[in-house]
C-alpha cells in the first residue's frame, strides 16, 4: 500500500513534464492538509500537454490482480500507470480514470485491463501486465486541456 496521507510520501515521487519534449507544462507532488497532491498547470503550446509523477515500488505478490486508488478529483481525466522492465525492455502500461470535481472516490483497476503504451501510442503484442513485474507506479495527466490540475491522493492499495 502507498499511504499518501503520510507527510513524507510525496518525497518518493519524481516529476516528468512535457518540457522533455519542448513543452512548458509543470506538475509536481507535494503535501498539504494531510494528503499528497499531484498538481500543476498544463499548457498545450510547444507540443506540450502532459505532466507525470512516478515512484519505484517493492515487488508485489503474484496473487495481486487489482490496484485501488482513493482520491479527491478536480473533474479532469488522469492515468494510473505501471512500468515494467523485462529482459532490458521498459514497458509502460496505462489505465485512464475520470474524476468528479471535489468528490472523494475509490476506483479499482484490474491489472489485465491496463494498456501498454509508448509516448501515448498503444503497443500491440505487449505482454499482459502482472503484479510481480511492476517496478514503478505513476500518475499522468494528458487530457488535451490547458489549465490547472489538482488530484488529492489518499491511498493506493494492491489487492488480489
Amino acid at each position: 500500500m502507498i499511504d499518501f496521507t503520510k507527510q513524507d510520501e510525496h518525497l518518493n515521487w519524481d516529476a516528468t513534464n512535457d518540457n522533455v519534449m519542448g513543452g512548458i507544462s509543470s506538475g509536481t507532488m507535494t503535501y498539504s492538509n494531510g494528503r499528497s497532491l499531484f498538481s500543476g498547470v498544463i499548457y498545450l503550446e510547444n507540443n506540450g500537454g502532459f505532466s507525470s509523477v512516478n515512484r519505484p515500488i517493492q515487488t508485489l505478490e503474484a496473487d495481486i490482480t487489482h490496484a485501488e486508488l482513493e482520491f479527491i478529483g478536480d473533474g479532469r481525466t488522469y492515468q494510473l500507470r505501471a512500468t515494467t522492465w523485462k529482459d532490458g525492455v521498459r514497458i509502460n502500461y496505462k489505465h485512464n480514470f475520470a474524476t468528479q470535481q471535489g468528490e472523494r472516490q475509490v476506483v479499482s483497476f484490474s491489472l489485465n485491463e491496463f494498456q501498454a503504451v509508448f509516448r501515448g501510442r498503444l503497443i500491440n503484442g505487449a505482454p499482459e501486465l502482472i503484479a510481480p513485474d511492476i517496478q514503478q507506479i505513476g500518475l499522468l495527466i494528458a487530457d488535451n486541456k490547458s489549465g490547472e490540475f489538482k488530484l488529492e491522493l489518499l491511498q493506493l492499495r494492491f489487492r488480489p
